[in-house]
Protein backbone atom coordinates (compact mmCIF):
# COMPACT_ATOMS: atom_id res chain seq x y z
CA UNK A 1 0.00 0.00 0.00
CA UNK A 2 1.70 3.19 -0.74
CA UNK A 3 0.88 6.41 0.73
CA UNK A 4 0.80 8.28 -2.18
CA UNK A 5 -3.07 7.08 -1.80
CA UNK A 6 -4.63 11.00 -1.55
CA UNK A 7 -7.21 9.07 0.63
CA UNK A 8 -10.26 10.99 2.13
CA UNK A 9 -13.03 9.83 3.69
CA UNK A 10 -16.85 11.63 3.59
CA UNK A 11 -19.50 11.20 6.07
CA UNK A 12 -22.83 11.71 5.94
CA UNK A 13 -25.89 12.03 8.34
CA UNK A 14 -23.70 9.49 10.17
CA UNK A 15 -25.53 8.00 13.54
CA UNK A 16 -24.73 5.40 15.77
CA UNK A 17 -27.48 4.13 18.26
CA UNK A 18 -27.33 1.70 21.33
CA UNK A 19 -30.82 0.62 21.75
CA UNK A 20 -33.12 3.47 21.91
CA UNK A 21 -29.88 5.43 22.71
CA UNK A 22 -28.13 7.98 20.14
CA UNK A 23 -24.54 8.20 20.71
CA UNK A 24 -24.48 11.20 18.00
CA UNK A 25 -26.30 11.82 15.17
CA UNK A 26 -26.62 13.66 12.05
CA UNK A 27 -22.69 14.16 11.47
CA UNK A 28 -21.66 15.47 8.02
CA UNK A 29 -18.02 16.04 7.75
CA UNK A 30 -15.44 15.13 5.72
CA UNK A 31 -11.85 13.92 6.63
CA UNK A 32 -9.31 15.16 3.84
CA UNK A 33 -5.63 13.48 3.20
CA UNK A 34 -2.26 15.10 4.38
CA UNK A 35 -4.68 16.76 7.28
CA UNK A 36 -5.03 15.81 10.69
CA UNK A 37 -8.25 15.66 12.72
CA UNK A 38 -8.90 15.46 16.77
CA UNK A 39 -12.07 14.46 17.78
CA UNK A 40 -12.51 15.53 21.20
CA UNK A 41 -15.33 15.64 23.38
CA UNK A 42 -16.00 14.36 27.22
CA UNK A 43 -15.92 10.97 28.55
CA UNK A 44 -18.51 8.89 27.30
CA UNK A 45 -19.47 11.47 24.42
CA UNK A 46 -19.02 9.06 21.87
CA UNK A 47 -15.25 9.46 20.39
CA UNK A 48 -14.09 5.97 20.56
CA UNK A 49 -17.58 5.28 19.36
CA UNK A 50 -17.33 6.99 16.10
CA UNK A 51 -13.23 6.26 15.38
CA UNK A 52 -14.84 2.06 15.50
CA UNK A 53 -17.35 3.55 12.89
CA UNK A 54 -15.02 4.62 10.69
CA UNK A 55 -12.82 1.77 10.96
CA UNK A 56 -15.66 -0.57 10.46
CA UNK A 57 -15.14 -2.59 13.51
CA UNK A 58 -19.12 -1.06 14.42
CA UNK A 59 -21.93 -0.73 12.31
CA UNK A 60 -23.41 2.40 11.50
CA UNK A 61 -27.12 3.15 12.41
CA UNK A 62 -28.13 5.71 9.55
CA UNK A 63 -25.81 7.49 7.17
CA UNK A 64 -23.23 7.02 4.97
CA UNK A 65 -19.35 6.94 5.23
CA UNK A 66 -17.31 7.20 1.59
CA UNK A 67 -13.60 6.34 1.62
CA UNK A 68 -12.34 7.85 -1.70
CA UNK A 69 -8.55 8.20 -3.46
CA UNK A 70 -9.33 10.82 -5.51
CA UNK A 71 -12.84 10.60 -6.94
CA UNK A 72 -12.93 6.88 -6.68
CA UNK A 73 -14.70 5.79 -3.90
CA UNK A 74 -13.35 2.24 -2.36
CA UNK A 75 -15.96 -0.79 -1.71
CA UNK A 76 -16.93 -1.06 1.93
CA UNK A 77 -15.89 -4.16 2.50
CA UNK A 78 -12.25 -3.20 1.33
CA UNK A 79 -11.59 -0.21 3.92
CA UNK A 80 -10.00 -2.16 6.46
CA UNK A 81 -6.67 -2.33 3.78
CA UNK A 82 -6.31 1.64 3.86
CA UNK A 83 -6.20 2.14 8.10
CA UNK A 84 -4.47 1.36 11.10
CA UNK A 85 -5.63 1.68 14.11
CA UNK A 86 -4.67 1.75 17.97
CA UNK A 87 -6.78 1.67 20.84
CA UNK A 88 -6.94 1.12 24.76
CA UNK A 89 -9.59 -1.64 23.37
CA UNK A 90 -7.74 -4.10 20.48
CA UNK A 91 -5.69 -6.78 22.56
CA UNK A 92 -2.48 -7.87 21.32
CA UNK A 93 -1.27 -11.58 20.62
CA UNK A 94 0.26 -11.91 23.68
CA UNK A 95 1.35 -15.36 23.25
CA UNK A 96 3.88 -14.79 20.77
CA UNK A 97 7.43 -12.33 21.13
CA UNK A 98 7.35 -8.70 20.15
CA UNK A 99 9.41 -10.05 16.79
CA UNK A 100 7.03 -13.17 15.65
CA UNK A 101 3.78 -10.85 16.42
CA UNK A 102 5.51 -8.12 14.03
CA UNK A 103 6.62 -10.27 11.51
CA UNK A 104 2.36 -11.99 11.90
CA UNK A 105 1.34 -8.81 11.46
CA UNK A 106 3.34 -7.86 8.65
CA UNK A 107 2.06 -10.82 6.58
CA UNK A 108 -1.60 -9.16 6.34
CA UNK A 109 -0.82 -5.50 7.04
CA UNK A 110 2.69 -4.87 5.41
CA UNK A 111 5.15 -2.61 7.51
CA UNK A 112 7.21 0.44 5.82
CA UNK A 113 9.81 -1.36 3.01
CA UNK A 114 12.05 1.30 4.25
CA UNK A 115 12.58 -0.30 7.72
CA UNK A 116 13.14 -3.88 8.87
CA UNK A 117 11.54 -5.00 11.96
CA UNK A 118 14.25 -5.14 14.23
CA UNK A 119 14.71 -1.45 13.29
CA UNK A 120 11.56 -0.69 14.01
CA UNK A 121 11.87 -2.48 17.30
CA UNK A 122 15.05 -0.09 18.01
CA UNK A 123 12.80 2.88 17.02
CA UNK A 124 10.07 2.59 19.67
CA UNK A 125 12.59 1.43 22.68
CA UNK A 126 12.45 -2.18 22.95
CA UNK A 127 15.21 -3.87 21.35
CA UNK A 128 16.12 -5.60 24.87
CA UNK A 129 12.25 -7.32 24.74
CA UNK A 130 12.73 -8.18 20.89
CA UNK A 131 12.46 -11.84 21.66
CA UNK A 132 10.00 -12.04 24.97
CA UNK A 133 6.54 -12.94 24.73
CA UNK A 134 4.38 -9.75 25.10
CA UNK A 135 2.01 -11.17 27.82
CA UNK A 136 5.67 -10.18 29.86
CA UNK A 137 5.59 -6.54 29.14
CA UNK A 138 4.38 -3.60 30.88
CA UNK A 139 1.23 -2.02 30.27
CA UNK A 140 3.61 1.00 28.73
CA UNK A 141 5.85 -1.18 26.47
CA UNK A 142 2.30 -2.61 24.91
CA UNK A 143 1.16 0.69 24.38
CA UNK A 144 4.28 1.40 22.49
CA UNK A 145 3.70 -2.22 20.41
CA UNK A 146 0.35 -0.80 19.45
CA UNK A 147 2.19 2.80 18.52
CA UNK A 148 4.50 1.17 16.14
CA UNK A 149 2.12 -1.04 14.18
CA UNK A 150 -0.62 1.36 13.78
CA UNK A 151 1.95 4.36 12.73
CA UNK A 152 4.38 2.22 10.72
CA UNK A 153 1.82 0.03 8.66
CA UNK A 154 2.25 1.00 5.38
CA UNK A 155 -1.35 3.09 4.76
CA UNK A 156 -3.04 6.41 4.18
CA UNK A 157 -4.68 6.55 7.37
CA UNK A 158 -3.82 6.33 11.00
CA UNK A 159 -6.50 5.95 13.80
CA UNK A 160 -5.97 6.47 17.21
CA UNK A 161 -7.37 6.84 20.28
CA UNK A 162 -6.33 8.10 23.98
CA UNK A 163 -2.52 7.22 22.47
CA UNK A 164 -0.61 7.81 25.06
CA UNK A 165 -2.39 5.63 27.63
CA UNK A 166 -0.39 3.93 30.09
CA UNK A 167 2.93 5.59 28.54
CA UNK A 168 5.64 7.37 31.28
CA UNK A 169 6.98 10.77 30.08
CA UNK A 170 9.39 8.95 27.79
CA UNK A 171 6.80 7.16 26.18
CA UNK A 172 5.01 10.04 25.35
CA UNK A 173 7.60 12.06 24.08
CA UNK A 174 8.28 8.96 21.91
CA UNK A 175 4.69 9.33 20.70
CA UNK A 176 4.91 12.92 19.98
CA UNK A 177 8.49 12.17 18.11
CA UNK A 178 6.43 9.51 15.81
CA UNK A 179 3.23 11.63 14.95
CA UNK A 180 5.77 14.52 13.91
CA UNK A 181 8.07 12.30 11.72
CA UNK A 182 5.82 9.83 10.53
CA UNK A 183 2.45 11.08 10.78
CA UNK A 184 1.54 14.62 9.65
CA UNK A 185 2.42 14.57 6.10
CA UNK A 186 1.42 12.20 3.51
CA UNK A 187 -1.44 10.55 5.45
CA UNK A 188 -4.80 11.09 7.05
CA UNK A 189 -4.41 11.18 11.02
CA UNK A 190 -7.86 10.85 13.46
CA UNK A 191 -7.00 11.10 17.06
CA UNK A 192 -9.63 10.53 19.72
CA UNK A 193 -8.44 12.52 22.84
CA UNK A 194 -9.40 14.49 25.58
CA UNK A 195 -5.74 15.05 26.63
CA UNK A 196 -4.20 18.53 24.89
CA UNK A 197 -0.87 16.55 24.81
CA UNK A 198 -2.06 13.99 22.73
CA UNK A 199 -3.83 16.48 20.03
CA UNK A 200 -1.85 19.59 20.01
CA UNK A 201 -0.43 19.21 16.55
CA UNK A 202 -3.61 18.93 15.12
CA UNK A 203 -4.95 20.67 12.10
CA UNK A 204 -8.67 20.41 13.15
CA UNK A 205 -11.22 19.46 15.19
CA UNK A 206 -14.47 17.59 15.52
CA UNK A 207 -16.73 17.91 19.31
CA UNK A 208 -18.64 14.81 19.17
CA UNK A 209 -20.72 16.47 21.47
CA UNK A 210 -22.39 19.07 19.01
CA UNK A 211 -23.85 15.89 17.30
CA UNK A 212 -25.96 14.98 20.32
CA UNK A 213 -30.02 14.34 19.94
CA UNK A 214 -31.96 17.19 21.41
Amino acid sequence: MSLNNALSIEITDLGKRFNRHWVFRHINYTFSFNNSYAVIGHNGSGKSTLLQVLAGAVSKSQGSIHYKIGDKTIPEEQHYKYLSIATPYIELIEELTLTEFLEFHHQFKPLMPQFTIPQLIEMVGLTAAAGKQIRYFSSGMKQRVKLLQAIFSNNPLVLLDEPTSNLDKAGIELYNRLVTDYCLQNRLLIVCSNDENEIEFCDHRLDVTQFKEN
